[in-house]
């Protein structure tokens, strides 16, 4: 197998790892910007297209406001896209990746990891069999940015940084993802963004969001500045409380203290089973339920447009 890879930050590197465990002999081209650029051991630096005409997908993560002119060069080549959320960091191409897409029937996935989650897996199973009635859903993720990246300055961090596509709204859109993902496109979004913590940064760093349903609300509050991490969903209905913490991984029935899901894993472990995922699809020329389509449907939401 042979990949190509624009972009070899951090979150790369995790895909690489993953595709190194399902085909240890993949050839992986990584483009990069010029001669001093670091050397991994695990891919070839080249310095232009050439080789993606010749690989198996392409793979996109470079900063969020570069993706739409990478997903347009890369369509180029009709291979298949996969592509780290956030798909993009505005609404301004969407209309021409969608006419590519569509005209050269390219498979495409956007990243969202957190759809592996063995609480968020767990709760998809569940609207399917056994929730008949929602009556309220709270969703909360905070954490603190200058501890996202060890030995750098968080505020030149593409993150940190609103004309690089950052802001927790876009970093965090997992949350959104798996709402979508569980209850569908709800009837309105309402959203309150800021950026007006102590961490001094041009990027949103607190987002609130209502998601609105025919039947309950789904609030979702996301920030950069929680020095203690915590990241849970709770799920309120007339018979039981679902409370699922997705550091622990651990999901539990608050009225009977009941613990449902309790597996010990590693976020690694989730970029596994994504490109496990990724790779079955392109071995029996399936497509993907999160492909671009469905990317630009949760941004919209996100950006409430």
């Amino acid at each position: 197998m042979k990949i190509f890879l624009v972009g070899l930050g951090s979150i790369a590197k995790k895909h690489i790892i993953a595709i190194k465990k399902i085909e240890p002999n993949a050839i992986i081209y990584a483009l990069r910007s010029s001669n001093n650029s670091e050397n991994d051991e695990n891919v070839i630096n080249v310095f232009n297209w050439e080789k993606a005409s010749e690989v198996d997908f392409i793979l996109i993560s470079n900063p969020t406001n570069l993706h739409g002119d990478t997903i347009l060069k890369a369509l180029e080549f009709k291979k298949p896209l996969f592509i780290e959320k956030p798909l993009l960091h505005q609404l301004l191409q969407v209309d021409e990746i969608i006419e590519k897409v569509n005209n050269n029937q390219t498979p495409t996935y956007v990243a969202c990891v957190l759809r592996f989650h063995p609480v968020i897996s767990y709760l998809k199973d569940m609207m399917h069999k056994t929730i008949s009635k929602i009556d309220e859903v709270n969703v909360y993720c905070g954490s603190y940015l200058p501890n996202w990246r060890a030995d750098t300055d968080y505020r030149q961090s593409y993150s940190a940084n609103e004309e690089m596509g950052g802001g927790v709204h876009l970093d965090l859109i997992h949350e959104i993802d798996y709402l979508y993902w569980l209850f569908g496109k709800p009837l309105q979004v309402k959203s309150t963004l800021r950026k007006n913590s102590h961490l001094n940064i041009n990027a949103v760093d607190y987002a609130n969001y209502q998601l609105i349903y025919p039947d309950f609300v789904a609030s979702v509050t996301l920030n950069y500045f929680r020095k203690q991490n915590k990241r849970e969903i709770e799920i309120v209905s007339p018979d039981f409380i679902l409370n699922g913490n997705l550091i622990s991984y651990i999901l539990k029935e608050e009225i009977g203290n009941k613990i449902i899901v309790d597996e010990s894993a590693q976020m690694g472990t989730l970029y596994d089973k994504q490109m496990s995922y990724f790779i079955d699809g392109l071995n029996n020329n399936s497509f993907y339920e999160n492909d671009v389509q469905t990317g630009i449907e949760v941004l919209k939401m996100v950006l409430n447009d």
